[in-house]
């Protein structure tokens, strides 16, 4: 490992646990939501997370959640930090067994973080399948997130993230490389293509974004849908953006001083953003999503993380082409979903695009077994043209 790099590992104190449990335990809730209240279905998170659900997972995280597995396996799979522009960046690191193995990265977006990927990386780095694809796995935390370190000043956006992840894996040994990801990785990961051809080999994304001013002629009753769907979140379901990207550091004391607070604001995204009727626990995990909100919890970065948007809201440069290859998959639940036309006005060399019949915004979490079989099949393909 170069000098520049070094191993870690993860540990709580039992003090910051305690702290936690102790905030749990104390926690003032408000009265019910007023709104429908049938068996199930979307209406009862009209006005966000239902106070019966809330209570429940708090009742949980306090009795019953152990953060202490998941921080066995962050140590389990490697973790490591570097310093790149001055800010301390931590990520995981699996290198496969496999002579033939391709380097890839996978970026998290908001509210997620690197627990999203966690339940994915061996079978990526070590496939049981000796006919798949083997990948050395790397997963850092983006600035402001997790263990990476929180940026002091402005100007740590999705192009100077996209830059540092480039100095990151050739620190690695790792000059040219494959890239994914999804939300905020997305973005970056289409940074990353469209910036560093000389390094990036090709992309996978579930989150494509097609140039501005774009028009519906030409598409398919689908994908108006898609279209119309997209816009309707951003006018009516993205107060959330608004806020982070103008007012982080207000939003910023509640998330970091009240774990029942920002157990809400990021459930209620788990919930609203993934492929289910009512619960989010339909198809995730509860301990993976505490993982995430714990991880929140304990680094103290609701208000760091926040900030992405204010760095980084609306700021992809419309000019931006992929030229690379490009796997691009839009799952049928997640909020935003590009037409194929349009994409293509960005990702030039599509050669692979994938419609499953399930999934939401956090595949890996969701569906965790279709998520790396059509990466592997996304990543082989973008190899394969680019040979």
């Amino acid at each position: 490992m170069p000098g520049d790099v070094h191993a870690c590992e993860t540990h709580a104190s039992d003090a910051d646990l305690d702290d936690l449990r102790a905030r749990l335990t104390a926690a003032r809730l408000p009265e019910p939501e007023t709104v429908r209240r049938p068996a199930c279905g979307p209406p009862r998170w009209e006005q966000g997370v239902p106070l019966d659900d809330l209570v429940d997972v708090v009742h949980y995280w306090r009795t019953g959640y152990d953060w202490r597995a998941f921080e066995e396996r962050l140590n389990d799979i490697g973790q490591f930090r570097t310093t790149i522009d001055d800010l301390g960046i931590h990520f995981l690191h699996r290198r496969s067994a496999r002579a033939d193995a391709t380097p890839v990265i996978l970026t998290h977006g908001w509210p997620g973080s690197i627990a999203e990927f966690v339940d994915v990386v061996d079978e990526l780095a070590d496939p049981k399948d000796p006919d798949a694809p083997a990948f050395h796995v790397v997963v850092p935390s983006l600035p402001g997130f997790g263990y990476s370190d929180k940026p002091a000043t402005t100007g740590w956006g999705t192009e100077k993230i996209a830059a540092a992840w480039v100095e990151l894996m050739g620190r690695l040994g790792y000059d040219t490389f494959a890239a994914h990801g999804g939300d905020w990785g997305g973005n970056i990961t289409t940074v990353l293509g469209g910036r560093f051809p000389a390094h990036v080999l090709g992309i996978h994304t579930t989150f494509a974004e097609g140039p501005p001013g774009l028009t519906m002629d030409g598409l398919t009753a689908v994908e108006r849908t898609w279209a119309e769907e997209t816009r309707d979140f951003w006018r009516h379901r993205a107060a959330y953006a608004k806020q982070q990207a103008t007012r982080p550091q207000t939003i910023g004391y509640s998330l970091v001083d009240s774990p029942v607070g920002l157990l809400a604001w990021l459930l209620d995204k788990f919930a609203e953003w993934s492929d289910t009727e009512d619960s989010p626990f339909e198809t995730l995990s509860r301990d993976r999503v505490l993982d995430d909100v714990t991880l929140y919890w304990l680094t103290r970065t609701g208000a760091s993380a926040a900030r992405i948007y204010y760095e980084s809201h609306n700021s992809l440069d419309p000019e931006l082409r992929v030229d690379v290859p490009s796997a691009i998959t839009m799952y049928p639940r997640d909020v935003e979903k590009c037409p194929r036309a349009w994409a293509q006005e960005r990702y030039r060399q599509i050669v692979r695009w994938g419609s499953p019949e399930s999934g939401g915004h956090f595949p890996s979490l969701e569906v965790p077994e279709y998520f790396v079989k059509d990466l592997r099949e996304g990543l082989a393909a973008v190899l394969a043209a680019g040979r």
